[in-house]
């Protein structure tokens, strides 16, 4: 889920539930408050990088109010934030950033784990990121980088990411969700129950993908293992060949005319749903509430092979003082204590601890977003504006029925500057 900007002060990410829907302000590429050279002792600051899925200005007002703890949000891409966290390990005091960015992270010894024990929810965060699995036990998908893999450290100051679980937690986890394909019914006008519809000859001209690789490259994964043309072991970690096969497929596809585009800008994928260019794409779960903010409708729809998944998550950097981390550790119980949850619930995504989001949604809200029932009342985004109308269900059901079908997740993989390189090939071809 690598986010993308437009540009200083515009940017829009899909964090965004949406300048339509009015849910958040949009997010600049730059730190949205200059960085003091000197702060007086009495005051607790801290500089909070991250690729503004959970930054807004709504809850750097509303944990100032409760903690007394002021947030320096510097905002930038997920490719922007992983450079600096190699460069620039002091320019920041707390990341927030995706599990699949890890492995690339940590290894760079500039982020240091979380205690667990500091951590007061620690034991109600959901087991997906501690297990694999759902609060009811099902195991769910782990091709990919799947949080499990990557959430325990052997110790305070290791680089090898442990098997089992430990006190030393690499990411506090924040948001996650599943993806899947966005379409237009009302142009299609008949089923769509599968990933293999994006290359069907049906949509030529009328498809497009997204051009992000690492993320574009997973969902033609998905595609080409719902044709039938081959099943990989680990669509998040490709042998050469696999990316070769993988790339070959959309390049045929690119050539007989399939793609209308390939967006990096989430107004660039509501747009294009919008007009009615594409019918079928990538997509992003408020971007098709963004298109039906317009009265046009867009569904976010459910395919038999399932979602592919991302999750984001709190670390601190190396160059932290004991009295940082202290703020750190207060700012992150805080984030899970619910306010924060049940903000970020009524954008789509979903929150690390369920308990605390649910205690401070109203129950038809939350039966709508976290139980996939039709809505009680009017849904209405953070801020007010009208998301859904009363009797509406969520696209894709419940929580159990989304996070439950997860087939892969995000990923870096081992062989990615060759993935990198095949994929700017097919988009130039």
């Amino acid at each position: 889920m690598t986010k993308r900007h437009k540009n200083a002060g515009a940017g829009v990410t899909r964090r965004n539930l949406l300048k339509a829907a009015g849910a958040l302000a949009g997010a600049g590429v730059v730190s949205s408050f200059p960085a003091p050279a000197v702060w007086s002792a009495e005051e607790k600051v801290l500089r909070y990088l991250g690729t503004a899925v959970n930054q807004s200005d709504d809850i750097t007002k509303k944990v100032l109010a409760d903690t007394g703890i002021t947030i320096q949000n510097i905002v930038a891409t997920t490719d922007d934030v992983t450079k600096r966290v190699a460069t620039q390990p002091n320019s920041f005091d707390i990341l927030d950033t995706e599990y699949f960015s890890l492995k690339k992270l940590v290894p760079s010894g500039n982020i240091l784990p979380m205690d667990a024990k500091k951590i007061k929810e620690f034991d109600n965060i959901t087991p997906i990121f501690t297990k694999g699995q759902l609060p009811d036990g099902k195991v769910i998908g782990d091709q990919g980088t799947a949080p499990k893999k990557v959430m325990f450290l052997e110790g305070p100051h290791s680089k090898t990411f442990s098997k089992t679980e430990t006190e030393w937690v690499t990411l506090i986890p924040t948001v996650y969700n599943a993806d899947t394909l966005g379409i237009r019914p009302d142009l299609i006008k008949r089923p769509i129950n599968s990933w293999a519809e994006l290359l069907n000859p049906e949509f030529k001209g009328k498809a497009a993908i997204l051009d992000i690789p690492s993320i574009g490259i997973m969902d033609a994964a998905m595609v080409v293992e719902s044709m039938g043309k081959y099943k990989y072991p680990d669509k998040g970690n490709m042998t050469k060949a696999e990316i070769d096969m993988t790339v070959g497929v959309l390049t045929e596809a690119k050539k007989a005319g399939q793609f209308r585009a390939f967006w990096k800008d989430f107004n660039e994928s509501v747009n294009l749903m919008a007009s009615g260019e594409t019918v079928i794409q990538s997509m992003w779960s408020p971007a098709v509430t963004a298109v039906r903010t317009k009265g046009i409708p867009c569904v976010f729809q459910p395919l038999k092979e399932g979602y592919r998944s991302w999750a984001s998550g709190f670390c601190f950097s190396k160059g932290t003082n004991a009295k940082q981390q202290e703020w750190a550790y207060e700012f992150v119980n805080w984030y899970l204590s619910g306010w924060a949850g049940a903000y970020l619930n009524r954008q789509g995504y979903y929150s690390a601890v369920l308990s605390t989001a649910k205690a401070n949604m109203e129950p038809y809200e939350w039966a709508y977003w976290m139980e996939g029932k039709p809505a009680e009342k009017d849904i209405h985004g953070p801020d007010g504006s009208l998301l859904e109308k009363a009797g509406a269900t969520r696209d894709g059901g419940s929580y159990d029925d989304r996070m439950g079908n997860v087939a892969c997740w995000n990923a870096v993989m081992d062989e990615n500057d060759y993935m990198v390189r095949k994929w700017n090939e097919f988009i130039a071809a």
